[in-house]
């Protein structure tokens, strides 16, 4: 074909199909085909000539294409120019029309080429095409491995991927819960550390920041404590200015003060996230260093572990107060006559329980005494644990009783139904209900208002020494709930009902069938009904703790439905009986007559790792978010952290053993 026939129908090509460009605008017609909005609306995205969100020309290939296409001959220029013009003006249906001929023409090394360059064309940057938000919607399906690889396919993932509105969500998603896809879960920050991100949150809410600042003194640790019968440093901030003995400052001193003092340091929602997960993957692994506590003359009984504070009982009858941080002892608290078994502290209080049959409380920050409870009005034996919430104690006794105690009415009541020593209590306020562990092999739960027995639960052949009641966001595993086979039976004992009568149990039989029929019941009204009319005739009520753990002496820890009686699972791998029980919605520790410390998680009931040392039996463990501690009868007590343990000089090791 010549030239000039050529030229003659590109140009009538063109021309018909975008005249706004080869049409003159002079004609009539052309005009009304000029004013159509969309003449080309059947064409992608790409290829609209009016889009503006076309894909960028790959500069590099241009270019390449550019400098073949001048080793030809201007005829073949030509050519090629026109073919690709009639292509660029064509319609979709012609455009398929000329693919299908063109690859019905094509031979194998074409269609590769084909293939290649196809696959390559077919890559689309849809992070930097879509609007902002939706990008980052996107980013929040990722998993933290992904999402940090994302960050570094180019600047512009980078400043979308790392932006708080994508890792905000990432933390509410595993930082103090097991995340449901995934099953990767972040402790919490430290309770100082909580108290000020949570109000820095809200801050950030308002102001629409999104970001958190963290309020923190210039050269204060959180680890320096207020000596007794001083005042702290701080309060000379707070104290009037006409006083008369405040030093007077000028501006310029003061300004630097104030400067100094507060200074506002920004964390980004990733920061936040890191720290954690550095967290999370000490614990995974058993990186830790570990600080051993010496002080006590005879066996740790009952340890406290709380931000940087830690509170130890003995059978030296002594409670020792002690910074984790220095490894130093604060003070040493005496009192009891016998030793201690149990013992529980807030910011302000302590409260300990002794053999001497006496509960005492006590200002630990001071080390005074404020008051006993006992003689007539309390246990007639030694007292072995005690658990506080609220203005309700609760405490169990080698006397088979479980007695309350209300600070605000100053009165006290026993709950009897124990044929053995009462080992555990554990309290709950919101439902008014208290958890009981004996030694007669049974753990009961309580109504506080009624003073009778909702549910006695069996299953250990053992002494059981401890109770756990977890929080609740716990949810156990699907095949937790309903059994291997779709059963719902996952363990080799079911609980029985307890009636109104105190130890009485009321149509065991068929109340057992029931639960297993309804292990998971569908509503709060037939959740409600099973556990008593103490709850069903009042619909307002909180519901007790749905499931909790227990540990005995049978060596087994058990996970029940505090709902339908039922032991959902059994977790073995201690050796000999289990002590001590302590948990989060992250993980469960246990310590045990075999000398050793178990990490477990609580939603699948599997054994996560082991930590030995103690040369005898571990009567006592405690959990933080990025401590654990544990006490022997050795008269040790082993402090590991799990926060950026210093590998490189010996003083942290990978201690824990994966199960």
């Amino acid at each position: 074909m010549s030239s000039a026939l050529i030229g003659k129908s590109v140009t009538s090509f063109l021309k018909e199909y975008i005249p706004v460009h080869y049409a003159s605008i002079s004609k009539p017609q052309n005009e009304e085909m000029a004013k159509e909005k969309d003449p080309n609306s059947k064409y992608c995205y790409r290829h609209r000539p009016d889009s503006k969100c076309r894909r960028a020309a790959d500069e590099a290939k241009m270019v390449m294409i550019q400098s073949e296409l001048d080793k030809l001959s201007s005829p073949d220029q030509q050519a090629i120019t026109h073919v690709w013009s009639l292509f660029s003006a064509a319609p979709a249906r012609h455009r398929e029309l000329m693919l299908q001929g063109i690859l019905s023409q094509l031979c194998f090394p074409q269609l590769s080429l084909v293939s290649r360059e196809v696959h390559e064309a077919l890559k689309i940057d849809f992070i930097t095409a879509l609007p902002v938000e939706l990008s980052q919607k996107i980013l929040c399906f990722l998993d933290t491995v992904s999402l940090t690889k994302a960050a570094q396919v180019s600047q512009r993932w980078r400043l979308l991927a790392d932006d708080d509105a994508v890792w905000v969500r990432m933390c509410e998603q595993h930082v103090n819960r097991k995340c449901t896809k995934c099953g990767w879960g972040l402790p919490l920050l430290e309770r100082k550390k909580l108290r000020n991100y949570t109000r820095q949150r809200q801050i950030a809410k308002s102001t629409g920041q999104g970001r958190i600042q963290e309020l923190t003194a210039r050269g204060q640790e959180d680890s320096q404590l207020p000596q007794p019968g001083k005042r702290h440093a701080g309060f000379l901030e707070d104290a009037p200015v006409g006083d008369g003995k405040r030093r007077c400052l000028d501006g310029a001193d003061k300004a630097d003060k104030d400067k100094t003092a507060v200074e506002p340091k920004t964390r980004s929602w990733k920061a936040v996230y890191k720290d954690r997960w550095q967290v999370g993957y000490n614990w995974k692994y058993g990186r830790c260093s570990t600080k051993i506590l010496k002080g006590h003359t005879n066996g740790v009984t009952c340890l406290q572990l709380d931000d940087n504070i830690l509170a130890t009982g003995s059978y030296d009858a002594t409670i020792k107060i002690w910074n984790i941080d220095t490894g130093e002892e604060i003070r040493t608290l005496k009192g009891h006559t016998r030793g201690i078994r149990a013992l529980q502290f807030d910011d302000s209080k302590l409260i300990s329980a002794s053999l001497d049959h006496t509960i005492k409380i006590w200002n630990w920050h001071t080390g005074q005494c404020i008051s006993t409870l006992g003689g007539e009005h309390g246990h007639t034996d030694g007292v072995i644990s005690v658990h506080f919430e609220g203005k309700l104690l609760s405490s169990g006794s080698i006397d088979k009783t479980v007695r309350i105690w209300d600070f605000s009415s100053m009165g006290a009541f026993s709950l009897k139904g124990h044929t053995d020593w009462v080992n555990c209590t554990r309290i709950d306020m919101n439902s008014r209900t208290v958890f009981s562990a004996s030694d007669d092999t049974t753990c009961k739960l309580w109504d506080l208002d009624q003073r009778q027995v909702i549910r006695t639960f069996e299953g250990h052949v053992g002494h059981v020494q401890q109770v756990l009641p977890l929080p609740l966001e716990y949810e156990p595993d699907d095949e937790l709930t309903t059994g291997v086979n779709g059963s719902t039976d996952n363990t080799d004992s079911v609980s029985v009902s307890s009636s109104r009568d105190v130890g009485t149990p009321a149509n065991s039989s068929s109340f057992s069938q029931v639960e297993r029929r309804h292990s998971s019941p569908p509503s709060d009204v037939d959740i409600r009904s099973l556990y008593g009319s103490a709850f069903t005739d009042d619909p307002s009520r909180p519901l007790p703790p749905r499931y909790f753990l227990t540990g005995g002496l049978d060596s087994t820890i058990r996970l029940w439905d505090s709902a339908t009686g039922m032991c959902l699972k059994t977790m073995f791998g201690h050796l000999e009986g289990v002590w001590s029980l302590a948990g989060d919605t992250i993980r469960v520790i246990s310590g045990a007559n075999d000398g050793m410390v178990k990490s477990w998680e609580p939603r699948s009931g599997k054994c996560d790792s082991t930590f030995v040392g103690h040369r005898g039996p571990v009567t006592c463990v405690g959990l933080g978010d990025s401590r654990m501690a544990s006490g022997s009868e050795d008269g040790e007590v082993r402090i590991y952290s799990f926060k950026d343990p210093d590998l490189s000089n010996g003083s942290g090791s990978d201690i824990g053993t994966p199960a």
